[in-house]
């Protein structure tokens, strides 16, 4: 298993950006794909953006697509989400997890160890 820890969250006023970074310990880092997701207040949990264990393969949820950026860094074992031209409908609790097996996906389900989420408020 892999421990996870996110930061970077806060408040913005719309347009603005924020980068979360998720520092990793446990199993190692390299040998996982991540995600990011989020979960807005009475809402499921939703895919953000993944990345694969090597980082040359990115995927992005279509609302967040040409505004958030994911990468990684596998030698300070961390993942990072950049946000640019944020939205009030981006505000959300923002959690990072990493791939149950090698191959990383966009389902909650393909993900067995997450972080304890950091919250994202957007102002309009």
């Amino acid at each position: 298993q892999v421990q996870l820890v996110e930061s970077g969250g806060g408040l913005v006023q719309a347009g603005g950006s924020l980068r979360l970074s998720c520092a990793a310990s446990g199993r190692t880092f390299s040998s996982s794909g991540m995600g990011w997701f989020r979960q807005a207040p009475g809402k499921e949990r939703e895919f953000v953006a993944a990345i694969t264990r090597s980082g040359a393969t990115t995927y992005y949820a279509d609302s967040v697509k040409g505004r958030f950026t994911i990468s990684r860094d596998n030698a300070k074992n961390t993942v990072y989400l950049q946000m640019n031209s944020l939205k009030p409908e981006d505000t959300a609790v923002y959690y990072c997890a990493a791939s149950r097996g090698l191959r990383v996906g966009i389902e909650v389900r393909d993900f067995g160890s997450w972080g304890q989420g950091t919250q994202v408020t957007v102002s309009s």
